[in-house]
């Protein structure tokens, strides 16, 4: 095959192979991501990324596929990346960018210091936004795991969200319920799995167990479905810092219909070409 040009990068650990396809399309198949996304025989990512070019109401398109080779809404930090990648391609040089994923609209700003601000758009805590199999909205709701049950929060941040309030996340459960609840036949189309530990108001910890990815060092969608969660319980400010196995995001959400915005951080560590059999 015609060796495949790649930008490694990452969010707080939260790693990506990102397919420049701007310039030439690329065609990428549920093979090609597992391959790509594989540490022993590819390159290696949580999930591969594919910038596109623009259309009427957007700068830039980019598709999302997890590590398993599924293609996904959204990710709140590889939109930092490809943020990056496409300034320091030369591809704009504004400091607003619009980027179009899963037929959403997703407005960033480049900062001063290099970080990225997301506007992530509105939490949407009804059911069927995530979805998610229950009666009616609440702000908790009890999942039954046969041989136990769970408080969670439940919400859509372009993608679903189950939020559990731990005590420590240095002893979370993540590797064992992460995937338990991933697959709950409750969420049809399957969940990430949040579990938040509240420091104060303004300061929470997290680990995210992500769909069809496994534990990642950060999550930006979980990092704001975790604050979302907690305001909607009353339990967290409007301004939060979340604390990930990779690092911190601040999270900003005044509540209502008003957007949510994520900041943090966006580092590319090399580029390279693979070629190969996948």
């Amino acid at each position: 095959m015609k060796p495949l040009a790649f930008t490694k990068m990452h969010g707080l650990g939260n790693d990506f192979v990102v397919i420049d396809a701007i310039a030439e399309p690329v065609e990428v198949d549920a093979a090609m991501v597992r391959w790509l996304a594989d540490r022993r025989h590819g390159v290696g990512c949580d999930q591969v990324l594919v910038v596109e070019p623009g259309g009427d109401d957007y700068d830039f398109g980019y598709r999302i596929y997890n590590a398993d080779g599924g293609e996904v809404e959204h990710c709140g930090n590889g939109v930092r990346c490809v943020a990056r990648l496409v300034r320091e391609r030369g591809y704009t040089g504004r400091t607003g960018i619009t980027f179009a994923a899963a037929a959403r609209r997703i407005p960033t700003r480049w900062l001063e210091d290099g970080q990225v601000a997301v506007d992530m758009g509105v939490p949407d805590f009804r059911p069927a936004a995530l979805p998610f199999t229950a009666d009616a909205e609440a702000d908790t709701y009890e999942l039954d795991l046969g041989d136990q049950s769970l408080r969670i929060g439940a919400v859509s941040m372009g993608n679903p969200h189950a939020v559990v309030a731990v005590d420590t996340v240095a002893d979370a459960p993540v590797t064992t319920l992460g995937p338990r609840i991933e697959r709950h036949p409750a969420f049809p189309h399957g969940v990430n799995a949040g579990f938040v530990e509240r420091i104060d108001p303004a300061h929470v910890r997290l680990r995210v167990w992500e769909r069809g990815a496994g534990e990642t060092r950060a999550c930006g969608t979980g990092a704001c479905a975790a604050v979302a969660v907690g305001r909607r319980g009353s339990w967290l400010a409007e301004a939060v810092t979340v604390e990930l196995p990779g690092g911190a995001l601040v999270i900003e959400w005044s509540g209502g219909d008003n957007p949510l915005w994520m900041t943090g951080p966006a580092t590319t560590v090399f580029r390279g070409e693979i070629s190969g059999e996948q």
